[in-house]
């Protein structure tokens, strides 16, 4: 991990030192989830502590790649997400690292009749590839995606993404999953292509009636270089309510998201 953020930092001061024109557009829209452009995002989660056991950390590096897709008149957005973990587990501090579970959503994007507000609604896979059990939920998973994203303002944008899924055919002895997660987005451009806010990820395991509600505070830089829109920024977060064991407490999420136009 000490290579990735070595090249993240390296890759933060690109984009900051660059100078180049970009409208004020590209900043409203970088964050948004339903961008009709494709987009690549190298995302980090380092977890400093976990509820339950003191003295444990890990972390999640995740290559997430987006595209819309039109099929006849209709308009879709395939977003797939693949996350390599480093967690904890037993008691004696040992780590276990793997890839995870392999995600992906449609979404059918509905015609709001604005613009600036995007929309959609579509089926969630989750395939269970994990290099280790412990590291995924052993078992496939089906659900649902919503996405909502404002951009009617250059300044102040937000939005949400809505996820639920659940565990089919056979679990292998797991108990079957049922994991529902909103994730709320709240951006407000600061001028010069920076900008603040936060978009935490609140999950609730309706198995073992354990939760996650952690906030966060965003310092993100948007640039463009060519045709591609960098936007880089890290967003350390706090639990405040939770409820569970091996649940992040604090983390610190950073990220280099790319929207090639």
């Amino acid at each position: 991990m000490k290579s990735f953020f070595k090249r993240l930092a390296q890759l933060s001061i690109l984009c900051v030192a660059s100078t180049p024109a970009y409208a004020q557009s590209d900043a409203a829209q970088a964050n948004n989830p339903l961008a009709d452009i494709t987009a690549f995002n190298i995302q980090n989660y380092y977890i400093g502590d976990f509820t339950g056991p003191a003295n444990a950390t890990g972390n999640q590096f995740v290559l997430r790649y987006a595209k819309p897709v039109t099929l006849g008149s209709s308009n879709w957005l395939i977003r797939a997400s693949l996350p390599f973990n480093s967690l904890p587990v037993g008691t004696d501090g040992q780590t276990l690292s793997g890839v995870g579970d392999f995600d992906v959503f449609a979404a059918y994007q509905f015609n709001t009749g604005n613009p600036g507000i995007s929309f959609a609604l579509g089926p969630q896979v989750v395939v269970p590839t994990a290099s280790d059990d412990r590291l995924g939920a052993d078992q496939w998973q089906l659900g649902l995606a919503n996405v909502y994203f404002n951009a009617t303002s250059p300044v102040f944008q937000y939005g949400y993404l809505l996820t639920w899924r659940g565990g089919v055919g056979d679990t292998n002895g797991r108990p079957r999953a049922n994991l529902g997660a909103f994730q709320p987005f709240v951006f407000y451009q600061l001028g010069s292509g920076y900008y603040t806010g936060g978009a935490p990820i609140w999950t609730y395991n309706f198995v073992n009636d354990s939760y996650s509600v952690p906030l966060g505070i965003r310092l993100g830089k948007v640039t463009k270089r060519g045709n591609t829109v960098y936007n880089f920024f890290v967003e350390p977060q706090y639990s405040v309510f939770d409820k569970g064991i091996g649940l992040p407490k604090w983390q610190i999420y950073a990220a280099l998201n790319m929207q090639f136009q």
